[in-house]
């Protein structure tokens, strides 16, 4: 198989029919061997039962049906986790982003040899306010974070070699970072399409002002894991050493201090009425429990759970 089009959704009934017929017309003229995944996050409109319509007249469309919303990157990654084609392509289900891309996107990856390439909507017909500037500040951060020059961290057009996304799993809300998941993992090849950006035509997007809170916060936490996730007792064991040995250093010389006043007839102060004797007694609690939280990290990822943190109902044509 050539092209998996992997597309999560949440109450997009509407769209649905003429997005598969969209993608069925590119596919069909480019003569691909494909598949379409749509992934029902949870609608609780008619999106399932537009998807069982539409694998019934198409084999090539293949439906994953969450039990109940559990989020864009659970089910890129239920998505991810059956895609079969060479080349993945990952899109929106609200007809912002244009099938007309999937050709070039697979060229790219399939002649051009890239690892994945992102779409970067340049003109936008979003709310400038809400969504516009806000985006801006957020994938200026997110570059300098990541150290990747994508212009749009946020497009949901994208292209993926297979194995890049059979090697790296997708939670919590890090679909935003996928290519940073993927340099991470050793792929640098990543480029970046100026693709087209159309206005939704039905409904009301399903994200609000604060998916850009959670969207620095996950930077935070995959800048984080990028350079300590796989060894925390480096990070966690440096504090640990430097606010030990601070509040040890602290505590001999109050100590000293006071014997040598003691030896030499010198009026002074009990020990635990000097204010830096808590300095010195908190830099070493906290030392050691930096010390533990590094090795209760590095049992966790000896013992890494890799259960899934979603439950499908059922599955259509696999």
């Amino acid at each position: 198989m050539e092209i998996s089009v992997v597309i999560p959704l949440l109450n997009e009934e509407e769209s649905l029919q003429e997005l598969h017929d969209w993608i069925a017309t590119v596919m069909q003229s480019n003569r691909y061997l494909y598949e379409i995944i749509f992934i029902d996050d949870g609608s609780s409109d008619n999106s399932w039962q537009k998807i069982e319509e539409l694998s019934s007249k198409n084999k090539s469309v293949k439906g994953i049906r969450f039990q109940k919303n559990y989020g864009k990157s659970q089910a890129l990654d239920a998505g991810f986790e059956l895609a079969q084609g060479n080349v993945v392509i990952t899109m929106d289900a609200d007809l912002q982003d244009n099938p007309e891309e999937i050709p070039e996107l697979y060229n790219l990856i399939v002649n051009e040899n890239f690892d994945l390439i992102s779409g970067w909507k340049k003109k936008r017909y979003d709310n400038v306010v809400t969504k516009n500037i806000p985006s801006k500040l957020f994938n200026a951060a997110a570059r300098k974070t990541s150290g990747l020059k994508l212009h749009d961290f946020n497009c949901g057009l994208k292209a993926y070699k297979n194995e890049v996304i059979k090697s790296i799993k997708v939670s919590g809300e890090m679909h935003r970072y996928i290519p940073v998941l993927a340099k991470n993992e050793g792929y640098n090849r990543i480029g970046e399409k100026v693709v087209q950006h159309q206005a939704r035509k039905y409904g009301e997007t399903k994200f609000g002002m604060d998916r850009f809170v959670n969207g620095f916060l996950d930077l935070i936490t995959i800048s984080f894991l990028s350079k300590f996730g796989k060894r925390p007792m480096h990070f966690f064991g440096l504090w640990g050493t430097f606010m030990f040995l601070f509040g040890t250093s602290a505590a001999f010389y109050i100590g000293a201090y006071k014997l040598y006043k003691v030896f030499n007839n010198i009026k002074t102060i009990l020990v635990t009425d000097n204010p830096w004797f808590y300095i010195a007694l908190t830099s070493m609690i906290l030392g050691t429990l930096l010390f533990l939280a590094g090795f209760l990290g590095e049992l966790i990822i000896k013992t890494k759970n890799t259960e899934k943190h979603y439950t499908i109902r059922e599955k259509l044509n696999f």
